[in-house]
């Protein structure tokens, strides 16, 4: 017999960043339209209102277009006190050049958020938090936050139990939204989940305050994007946002020398204002990011989601959040709580996510061969910079390189995209070009590289 959540049934949530909000406030919501009445507590320690580590999530700070409209058809619209920023373009480094490569369509969609209060060293709060507002969004629909840390959990008569430092409680249904930075998994192993933790590795992340005036002036509306031959890193990008730009490397756990060699390379020092001193900010963290799922993400009346389950690799975290979040809450008030239900409404997302890295891991891997061979990787940015500069034209390369900056499109989705002969008919005459080849260069006389088709 199944187990089903029923009116007055209590729920648990441990993590009140994107996940844990976003399903506290579709489990609501859903809860609602049946008429169920349900107590959810999320347990959250972090005050999101506040700058530095006491308000932090570790993040990037970036909200895909693709996030931007899935977010808006559930009816929650990120209000311009968030959106610091409207990036409609990015710009693409390589040691000796750069290409700006506007949005396919031309639309600013792509949100350039804090997750918390700000950089520690913040003098007037001007914007606030997405964690902050997403929290927010669910307490309106009746939930409760718990402002403390679970370092314990057990079961009680076949139902999970949090214990606290003032009593326990005891819920049908316990979520799991603690991200990879904690000792969630911990957690998790004492509730009975086997098999494999996420497979994590170290990236990095610092705030610089380079002031409203010089941010638009040195980087505008545009997300900077390295294209560089540095072993360990897979990507490098600055954000701009209010008064502070974001620099975000991800890679092979990123370490001290890898980040000083990083803002020591020609092409960082020269997106950079002159007077800029290469240096972190007072606000700088190396959090661990989810490599690979955990191979069991559930069991009866506990279920994982966000980053302590599953994410996309390296990019739209917050994306992958949403997703998880609002499966499992539409499994739990729609079809039930057991592990059974779990995996037959909840799983196909859960897995729609890992399926899509096993197409990101592959890309990552073709970039690396492309960043280490000179002639692909000034081929690749000239045929990106051909297609801006020719209006009409195809934009195969640009379109491919938008997506796997921003996240705005699935890994296997880009993956496909290239397997077009055209791409690497026009690619392989780039290259060739950029090699110095006399041949390159009559065929692309003869063919028109830059042509629409």
């Amino acid at each position: 017999m199944g187990m089903l959540l029923e009116d007055g049934s209590r729920v648990g949530v441990i993590g009140g960043g994107p996940a844990g909000s976003l399903f506290a406030y579709f489990l609501l919501t859903f809860a609602q339209r049946m008429d169920m009445p349900l107590s959810v507590d999320i347990y959250e320690p972090r005050d999101f209102s506040k700058p530095g580590p006491a308000g932090c999530n570790m993040c990037g700070g970036i909200v895909s277009e693709s996030l931007v409209q899935a977010l808006a058809v559930d009816g929650i619209n990120l209000p311009g006190s968030i959106v610091q920023r409207g990036i409609d373009s990015y710009v693409l480094h390589s040691e000796r050049e750069s290409i700006r490569i506007d949005t396919p369509l031309r639309e600013k969609r792509i949100a350039a958020i804090h997750r918390g209060g700000g950089p520690r060293d913040i003098s007037e709060r001007t914007w606030g938090g997405l964690d902050g507002y997403l929290l927010k969004l669910a307490q309106d629909l009746g939930a409760n936050v718990v402002p403390t840390r679970v370092g314990e959990v057990g079961w009680d008569d076949g139902r999970p139990r949090v214990k606290l430092k003032d009593g326990e409680r005891t819920y049908d249904l316990l979520v799991g939204a603690t991200g990879v930075n904690s000792s969630g998994w911990d957690l998790w192993e004492k509730l009975g989940f086997e098999g494999k933790r996420p497979e994590t590795t170290k990236a990095y992340i610092t705030e610089l305050n380079l002031g409203n005036r010089t941010i638009n002036e040195t980087f505008g509306n545009s997300m900077h994007v390295f294209f560089l031959d540095m072993p360990r890193l897979d990507c490098a990008a600055i954000i701009p946002k209010g008064d502070y730009v974001t620099v975000c490397l991800l890679g092979d756990d990123i370490d001290h020398d890898l980040v000083h060699t990083f803002f020591e390379n020609p092409a960082v020092q020269r997106a950079f204002p002159v007077t800029w001193i290469a240096g972190e900010g007072a606000c700088h963290c190396s959090p661990k990011i989810n490599l690979r799922e955990a191979s069991k993400p559930f069991v009866d009346r506990v279920v994982l989601i966000g980053d302590c389950g599953a994410t996309r690799l390296y990019k739209d975290g917050i994306g992958a959040a949403y997703r998880t979040a609002k499966a499992a809450a539409r499994t739990a008030v729609f079809s039930g709580v057991t592990a059974s239900d779990f995996e037959k409404h909840y799983l196909p997302a859960y897995e729609l996510i890992a399926r899509d890295n096993r197409f990101g891991r592959l890309i990552f891997r073709v970039v690396h061969r492309v960043k280490a061979f000179p002639p692909l990787r000034h081929g690749a940015l000239k045929m990106a910079a051909r297609e801006q500069a020719r209006p009409g034209a195809s934009r195969r390369m640009s379109i491919v390189l938008w997506d796997m900056f921003t996240g705005s499109a699935p890994y296997r989705e880009i993956f496909f995209r290239t397997l077009d002969p055209r791409f690497w008919v026009r690619f392989g005459w780039s290259s060739i070009r950029a090699g110095g080849g006399r041949r390159g260069k009559q065929m692309e006389a003869a063919h028109g590289t830059g042509s629409a088709g």
